[in-house]
């Protein structure tokens, strides 16, 4: 009696199941995101690390058994030369707040009188409006968990770099197969030189931005523009909302400290400039097409992630996105999605041709026994 074959599942079938598939995977993130957020930043952390010290391995010619160590400890002391900054800034930026309470009253005033309030608030009441003495408790909780999230990004990090020598090996068990264990190394090497091209490049793009808006708010005068510039370093590495906070913040508090508004100006027209000329002429030479992934694919990854895991989520949204792209591509049911996701149609690159479909390529078992 033959043996009967079960049909294969049709297309419909088929992306129903991922579209299953992706909401149930990104019910599970969402729930588990205390957990696997920290670790998600600990990845990426990694990541940085590992490339500072080929770098340091392959350019400077540093050797190997050094390489790594040097690469944590300069990681280390930049992390913490920047908590500095933000604890020695803070301090200053929160007693100066009280001395611009004046200065806030006119300007409130000036726009109640252009939108026509009769008697417009002054700052006191409306701090004591909002009762901030409510707001103690949940910001010493918001506080408390950033803590706890830091240190356990630093305990997975630490994890990761321990068993990192081990990686090699576990992928020689997985993959007992030298062609899968080849496709295997290709993806990874993907992704990884993906994430490593994006974030380095973002890092620089930063830097940039922010050592030219340092520059343009320390001439012009504004207090505690180092501070501001570290914001604008951090906050540069979320798409799209990272670059409208970045001038609207400072310019705020532009308009409070400043007498006139000439200065004010010239700073917003001066961060602008700034970050329209490394948007679009720097960032896009740096990139070239590492990322291949669609802007509004970049829109829509930045809401997405940021619902999922708040404000690190937002931070990962480009490089998830690149990982899920490459994942994607490599199989033929997802392979669509890996090209909606992608801005030229081709998410593997080169020109390469999707993967086929599972029904038309031969068992391994049955290769390796033949």
């Amino acid at each position: 009696m033959a043996e009967q074959t079960q049909p294969a599942p049709g297309a419909t079938g088929r992306n129903a199941l991922v579209v299953i598939a992706v909401v149930v995977t990104g019910a599970a993130i969402y729930w588990l995101s205390s957990i696997l957020t920290p670790l998600a930043l600990a990845l990426f952390l990694m990541i940085m690390i590992d490339s500072f010290a080929r770098v340091l391995r392959r350019r400077l010619k540093f050797p190997a058994i050094a390489a790594m160590p040097l690469a944590i400890v300069i990681s280390v002391v930049l992390f913490c030369l920047a908590a500095f900054v933000v604890a020695s800034n803070a301090g200053g930026f929160l007693s100066e707040l009280y001395t611009y309470a004046p200065k806030l009253d006119a300007v409130i005033a000036h726009l109640a009188s252009a939108f026509g309030v009769a008697v417009p608030p002054t700052v006191a009441e409306l701090i004591q409006q909002l009762n901030p003495a409510g707001y103690i408790g949940r910001i010493a909780q918001a506080v408390e968990g950033f803590a706890s999230s830091a240190f356990l990004v630093m305990i997975y990090l630490g994890f990761l770099l321990a068993s990192r020598q081990g990686f090699e090996r576990k992928t020689v068990s997985l993959f007992r197969n030298p062609g899968e264990r080849h496709s295997a190394a290709v993806v990874f090497l993907r992704i990884r030189n993906g994430v490593e091209g994006y974030l380095w490049v973002q890092t620089v793009a930063c830097g940039i931005i922010a050592i030219g808006s340092w520059a343009v708010m320390a001439a012009l005068g504004l207090d505690n523009a180092l501070f501001w510039a570290f914001l604008i370093f951090i906050i540069g590495y979320i798409p799209i909302v990272g670059g409208l906070v970045g001038v609207a913040a400072p310019t705020l508090f532009a308009l409070v400290q400043f007498d006139g508004w000439w200065r004010t100006a010239v700073m917003v027209v001066a961060l602008q400039t700034i970050g329209f000329v490394v948007g679009s002429i720097v960032y896009p030479r740096m990139q070239g097409k590492s990322l291949n992934i669609d802007p509004v694919i970049v829109l829509l990854a930045l809401a997405f992630w940021g619902v999922l895991w708040g404000v690190p989520g937002m931070i990962l949204s480009t490089p998830l996105t690149v990982v899920a792209m490459v994942v994607l591509a490599q199989f033929a049911g997802t392979h669509w999605i890996a090209v909606m996701l992608s801005s030229d149609g081709e998410p593997l690159g080169g020109g390469r041709t999707p993967p086929a479909p599972a029904q038309n390529r031969a068992p391994v078992a049955a290769v390796t026994h033949s």
